[in-house]
């Protein structure tokens, strides 16, 4: 009975803007539109056609509520697969909340975040990995995220999975019926063929398992920290890359005590930037906080910016600089070139092993250089999202490796001449595991949990 009521949501921002957005979906929406809306024409709402627009006003008791827009798009060829109708109004917060009010009031119930969606995926016009890339989309923060979200969303994982399902599948059926009629079937050299099967899986799996380390950074932006000795220009860099004065920027070193955090678009890239308290040795307690806060968060960062000052000589703090992020993917910058330069390009090619860019973060010079060096350090230069597949989401990723324990032990079973039922049993594992990704072989309150995650009225 839950799932058969007719929803309705605010489907645009909470904000006055140019138009909003009303969406009703289920059984009773097109008989509540016929309650509260007069069309412009005479004609009867709920003889309207489909996909097509209306002009006329929302009432309520014979009272103009507001001057709109309706579109009636009638099931199965709907987003939900049930009979939708959108209301385009004016955006103003006020009058988009009173046309919801009336639609609750002639029968509907405000929508849950995400059902709109949770009843396209459970009436089956999408699977689970698509209807999870209809959330990344709205979340997108680059157009690398953009476009890996829309790759999943035209069905490019579900397809991958379903692909090696039915591999796996195929063998579980015939090793059950062979077991089941081995006058008929035989097992004889069987696991050989098993084998050849089980080996192009789990290289097909560990494949889009490396492509996830890439795909957490496209969804989630590349974890950026700049690291350097006091003074060195790291807040002037992080105000530079911005383009505001975000940062406290003085000539005193050691201005910098915590922490900042920013996102950054760069081109089609995100860089989630923190910039740090300057790295040297200090008996100031507070400072002394901040540094080794520095170093913590390095460990665990994508890419590190290591900011040199050209204009004074390269010290023991810099020696200690380039121990920490010595097995880290960093870029130099060799900052300040606009003065005299007492540290050379050649004097950090020598210590690092790496060719600095040479910026000024004062002047804002230098910088494109850094973004071509992001871009060619994470992506060699491009990505092609159109024919390649990225694992994007944690979720996928640990059902993926799940799976490939479960071949993995196929593959030792085969090895150790294991009889014909283990190797099913952990077949069945796999081919359950992969099932969660599309949402098949998934339990209620994990489909409660994702869509719990999505916006009002999507």
């Amino acid at each position: 009975m839950f799932e058969k009521e007719t929803i309705a949501a605010i489907s645009t921002g909470i904000t006055n803007s140019g138009i909003g957005i009303v969406r009703m979906s289920g059984k009773d929406a097109i008989n509540i539109l016929e309650k509260i809306f007069v069309p412009h024409k005479d004609i009867e709402v709920n003889k309207i056609e489909s996909h097509t627009v209306y002009y006329g006003n929302i009432t309520d008791d014979g009272h103009i509520i507001d001057e709109v827009l309706v579109v009636v798009m009638r099931a199965p060829n709907t987003y939900t697969r049930e009979d939708i109708v959108e209301i385009d109004c004016h955006g103003g917060v006020f009058v988009v909340k009173k046309i919801l009010d009336t639609v609750l009031k002639y029968g509907a119930r405000i929508a849950e975040p995400g059902e709109f969606t949770k009843r396209a995926f459970l009436n089956g016009r999408i699977d689970l990995s698509q209807a999870e890339a209809v959330s990344d989309i709205i979340n997108s923060k680059s157009s690398l995220a953009l476009d890996a979200s829309i790759s999943q969303l035209r069905g490019n994982l579900k397809d991958a999975v379903k692909k090696l399902r039915e591999k796996i599948i195929y063998h579980i059926a015939y090793i059950e019926a062979a077991l089941d009629d081995p006058e008929h079937m035989s097992l004889e050299n069987y696991s050989e063929e098993l084998a050849v099967d089980v080996d192009i899986v789990i290289n097909e799996i560990e494949k889009l398992i490396r492509t996830s380390e890439n795909g957490k950074m496209i969804s989630q932006g590349i974890k950026t920290v700049i690291l350097g000795k006091p003074n060195a220009g790291k807040s002037s860099l992080m105000n530079a890359l911005l383009g505001e004065d975000r940062a406290i920027v003085t000539s005193i070193a050691g201005t910098t005590r915590d922490t900042l955090e920013e996102s950054l678009r760069l081109s089609e890239l995100s860089l989630n930037i923190i910039d740090t308290a300057g790295i040297r040795q200090t008996d100031d307690i507070v400072e002394k906080i901040g540094v080794n806060k520095a170093k913590d968060i390095a460990k665990d960062a994508d890419l590190v910016i290591y900011v040199v000052d050209a204009s004074v000589p390269l010290d023991e703090n810099d020696k200690d600089i380039i121990k920490i992020i010595s097995d880290k993917k960093y870029i130099v910058l060799l900052n300040k070139t606009d003065l005299e330069c007492i540290v050379k390009s050649e004097d950090i090619e020598k210590e690092t092993g790496v060719i600095p860019v040479m910026i000024s973060a004062k002047n804002n010079t230098g910088l494109d250089e850094f973004e071509k060096k992001v871009r060619d350090m994470f992506y060699d230069g491009k990505i092609e999202l159109n024919d390649e597949l990225y694992i994007t989401n944690l979720r996928h990723k640990e059902a993926l490796s799940e799976s490939l324990e479960s071949l993995k032990l196929v593959k030792e079973s085969i090895d150790n001449d294991m009889p014909e039922d283990f190797f099913s049993i952990d077949l069945m594992n796999a081919y359950e595991v992969l099932g969660r990704i599309i949402g098949e072989s998934v339990e209620d309150d994990l489909v409660n949990e994702i869509f719990s995650k999505f916006c009002m009225g999507k």
